[in-house]
């Protein structure tokens, strides 16, 4: 096995600054991935070395690390080590404040936020869609169910949806909020879906926002997106209590 690339790119935190310790471990993290130290793939230090060049503890590291994990940049590998992800990760840290995903307070305020511009957007698509929306949410759909047990299938087509439905709602700002997030949603409904052992609650729940838009009815549509985004959090949530 490769020797994991040098952690002579941090720097000591200072334990007195303005964000809590833990924070300012994942930026520094962060900063450390982006400038290239871990080559997409690569092994990262292991945390005794990653915390002695920080100049903070072991378990601080733990927890940046698992927020880069939550974000789909990195892959705690057990027994293994941490290793960097694709580089198609780089695309979140473009179009997302990091300081809005750091820590989980942050990463509960994201995953409502979310939730309140799909109901929104699913009303509003239920108002607008045109033939050609459904016909593309119908074959979303079909996708989903072609995907099997297939996850990383399942979760593209899960996103791809969303995204069209974001595309049927007529607007653009909203469009290009979903789209913002791609990255973060394929994270998590492939992390979701990992440890999932029936994909079936998550197809029904999106057949069902389908039929709602497709009636044209705006209070069922947002009422149908609105259990799945229950459903959807529970799950995120599940999984999270799961690795902790």
């Amino acid at each position: 096995m490769a020797d994991p690339a040098s952690s002579s790119g941090l720097e000591p935190i200072d334990l007195a600054g303005r964000e809590t310790v833990s924070v300012e471990t994942t930026r520094r993290l962060l900063d450390y991935l982006l400038a290239g130290h871990v080559q997409p793939g690569g092994r990262l230090p292991s945390e005794r070395s990653l915390a002695e060049s920080l100049g903070v503890g072991r378990s601080v590291v733990r927890e940046a690390l698992k927020s880069l994990t939550l974000l789909g940049l990195i892959d705690v590998r057990q027994g293994d080590g941490t290793y960097l992800r694709s580089v198609e990760s780089f695309l979140l840290p473009q179009v997302i404040d990091w300081g809005l995903l750091l820590g989980t307070r942050k990463t509960h305020d994201l995953v409502e936020t979310r939730r309140i511009v799909e109901i929104a957007v699913t009303g509003l698509a239920a108002e607008r869609r045109t033939e050609g929306d459904l016909a593309d949410l119908h074959r979303l759909i079909g996708d989903m169910h072609d995907a099997g047990q297939d996850v990383d299938q399942f979760a593209a087509a899960d996103v791809a949806f969303h995204l069209r439905l974001a595309e049927a709602s007529g607007n653009e700002t909203l469009y290009r909020l979903m789209t913002s997030i791609r990255s973060l949603l394929q994270s998590w409904i492939t992390r979701v879906m990992h440890a999932a052992t029936d994909f079936e609650p998550s197809r029904r729940e999106h057949v069902a926002i389908l039929v709602a838009v497709e009636s044209g009815s705006p209070e069922q549509a947002r009422l149908a997106m609105e259990r799945h985004m229950d459903g959807a959090t529970e799950r995120l949530e599940g999984t999270l209590r799961a690795q902790d």
